[in-house]
């Protein structure tokens, strides 16, 4: 069992109660079932053929006795075996086609070809050519039935007994497969809050590689193939294993000649399961991992529809998109016709090919001596018994690597290193931040902050700006935890603390952030502010939106602030939706709050509502701001000016404009009156 195959394994074991109770109901509802085709073996060769075997004359009426022609007679196997007294001459019942004749005596040797001419039967041994003439009587239906009668008590027990096996292996049956697919169901629940809890502990840097559309699919496509692995595979699995057992274990006791001569079958059956999974596995890595970059496709399409329809890619984003699922068609088609190759039909094959050499083994004259028609016919039930498992297994293999494959991209996803989630609460720092001397690269060598260093005391606000690349985001990204530095390449550090020392939750708990494209939740507008964090009063999100002069506004709308909000807020302007961002991030009162490009998208009248927001609320707070409208940032404590991920120009307004450096001339570019520096 490979690794995947043990951390299923483990996950089974979680539930291992129900799903070994599952089994065992599944091993008694086999044993029932299999006893059947003994009970009809025995109904076939003692009570409806056993009618053949040698009848002796006794004294009167008894127990299983049949009158006829004035005299009693009882079956050879019905008289006491402890006392085989009172047995008088021999007399047979013989079928020749399809009537019955009585024979007063016994027949000189067993088996032949029977033919009747008037009152005399001819018996011929084909082997040795020997036949013999015996006088015989026709049978009428009446006198036929009087043989049968004593028989008709046993036929209606065992077929009684029959009936009520049936009803135990569906009692059984459905008890198994309820136990099983909820435990199933349980191990999938568990295991996709495994993986969706574990994408929440993944840095942020890990889904810069990945379409979300691919994770989606983990979550979601992948675990439900698993969930068919414990439901069909397994059940299938356990049910072909134990039936092939105990079918075995019947055969040899029903006869070990047709037993040894079925054994084959196993070995046939492994190197099967072999050959198919060499060529199954590779075509379903391909199929998942193009099922992955098919959804990833979807939910990229979906997210830039605005785009793709402004710009007419309608039909180039078509085009891909068919290329793609043609691709996965291909695939898919490939599989289709190995699972058709290798499943029902191929069986069918198999069964039929060993029930011609059965035939061919004990075909002649001398069928009789060799196998009952019972036992014959209880080993074609077996073997028709034995072959829907069989095939079950067979056409589970191609969900069974299918379920694999998705388990591999799962369990890969689950041991990328995440960050186990810290629990409790920190201490609300005073939000003095020390950037010393920090370098930062995204790729090796390409550094995008070099040596950066300044000091943002508590209550400071410090507003960042410089051009796209510059450097501006990295070092909020920095400040969050998003990325971490290398060591050497300087530190970073909060009221004297090194933050690499504190857990990543505990020191984002006191830092709020606004965004300049703000993501927002379904839900609504309140639910958006707090997050659904008890913590977050009602009142704490009313005096939030009041605090950025949005209260009233979304008081206007149907439902105020209880108001739907649909997937990222398409149905509010982007006014709107920074207002609630910016209400978030207040309503959690963060010692460190960053603006990152928040007025980039608002009108002129909003800025201003949240300009004067920030005058009160900035107090007690340090404030980081990102921004290219200038004229929002000239009441920073300090600006840093970055180019090329260099400090080039820092201090206030006033001091950076009597320089008459970058940022005057970006500054006077802005307000539309370029002078010479």
């Amino acid at each position: 069992m490979g690794t995947t195959g043990k951390r299923l394994f483990g996950y089974a074991m979680l539930y291992k109660k129900p799903i070994l109770i599952a089994l065992l109901l599944l091993v008694l509802a086999v044993c029932a079932e299999l006893t059947g085709p003994l009970i009809a073996k025995r109904m076939i060769d003692q009570n409806i053929l056993g009618i053949e075997k040698k009848w002796h004359e006794v004294d009167g009426e008894q127990p299983y006795a049949v009158q006829y022609d004035g005299k009693w007679y009882k079956r050879e196997d019905r008289f006491p075996e402890e006392d085989g007294s009172g047995q008088g001459t021999t007399a047979r019942v013989l079928q020749v086609e399809r009537s019955y004749y009585f024979l007063a005596g016994d027949l000189q040797f067993e088996g032949g070809k029977r033919t009747v001419t008037g009152n005399e039967l001819t018996v011929t041994d084909e082997t040795s050519g020997q036949s013999a003439v015996y006088p015989v009587t026709k049978l009428t239906t009446k006198e036929l039935y009087a043989f049968y009668k004593p028989e008709v008590p046993g036929l209606l027990r065992l077929a009684a007994l029959y009936f009520g096996l049936l009803l135990l292996v569906a009692a059984f049956t459905y008890g198994q497969r309820l136990m099983l697919q909820t435990s199933a169901n349980k191990i999938v629940r568990k295991m996709r809050n495994d993986v969706y809890a574990h994408t929440q502990r993944l840095p942020v840097n890990y889904y810069d590689n990945l379409a979300a559309g691919q994770v989606v699919s983990r979550i979601t496509n992948d675990t439900e193939a698993i969930r068919e692995l414990y439901v069909g595979v397994l059940a299938n699995f356990f049910t072909g294993t134990i039936y092939m057992v105990a079918i075995f274990g019947a055969l040899f006791l029903l006869d070990t000649r047709l037993a040894l001569i079925t054994l084959p079958l196993i070995p046939i059956l492994i190197a099967w399961i072999i050959i198919y999974r060499k060529f199954a596995a590779k075509y379903n890595r391909i199929i998942r991992s193009k099922l992955s970059e098919i959804n990833a496709m979807i939910n990229e399409s979906i997210q830039g529809m605005t785009i793709i329809q402004a710009f007419r890619r309608q039909k180039e984003t078509t085009k891909e998109f068919a290329e793609m699922n043609d691709y996965y068609f291909k695939y898919q088609n490939k599989m289709l016709s190995l699972n058709s190759i290798t499943s029902h039909n191929l069986v069918n094959v198999v069964r039929n090919v060993l029930f011609l050499i059965v035939i061919w083994l004990f075909w002649g004259d001398s069928l009789g001596a060799l196998v009952t028609v019972g036992v014959l016919y209880a080993y074609v039930d077996y073997m028709n018994r034995m072959f829907a498992p069989i095939v079950g297994i067979v056409n589970q293999l191609s969900n069974l690597e299918t379920a694999r494959v998705s388990a591999e991209r799962v369990f890969k996803l689950m041991d990328e290193e995440g960050l186990e989630v810290a629990k409790g609460r920190m201490e609300r720092y005073k939000g003095d931040v020390v950037f010393e001397n920090v370098s930062f690269a995204y790729k090796k060598d390409e550094y995008v902050l070099k040596n950066i260093s300044f000091h943002a005391r508590q209550g400071e606000t410090v507003a960042l700006v410089g051009h796209t690349g510059s450097g501006k985001s990295s070092i909020l990204n920095l400040l969050f935890r998003f990325y971490d530095l290398a060591d050497g390449k300087g530190r970073i550090v909060v009221d004297g603390t090194d933050v690499r020392d504190i857990p990543k939750q505990l020191l984002r708990q006191h830092m709020g952030i606004v965004l300049q494209d703000p993501f927002l939740f379904t839900g609504t507008i309140a639910s958006n502010v707090s997050l659904d964090d008890p913590s977050i009063s009602r009142e704490k999100v009313v005096q939030a939106l009041k605090d950025v002069g949005a209260y009233d506004m979304f008081m206007q709308l149907p439902g105020g602030i209880d108001a739907p909000v649909i997937e990222k807020g398409a149905t509010l302007s982007a006014g709107q939706r920074q207002l609630i961002s910016f209400a978030r991030a207040l309503a959690f009162d963060p010692a460190i709050l960053i603006l990152d490009e928040a007025t980039a998208s608002i009108d002129t009248e909003t800025e201003a509502v949240i300009q004067a927001a920030l005058d009160v609320l900035k107090k007690g707070r340090t404030t980081f701001v990102i921004a290219h409208r200038l004229s929002t940032i000239r009441q920073a404590d300090q600006i840093l000016v970055l180019d090329r991920g260099v400090i080039v120009e820092r201090g206030n307004h006033d001091t950076l404009m009597e320089q008459h450096g970058k940022y005057y001339a970006m500054y006077q570019l802005q307000q539309g009156s370029v002078q010479p520096a």
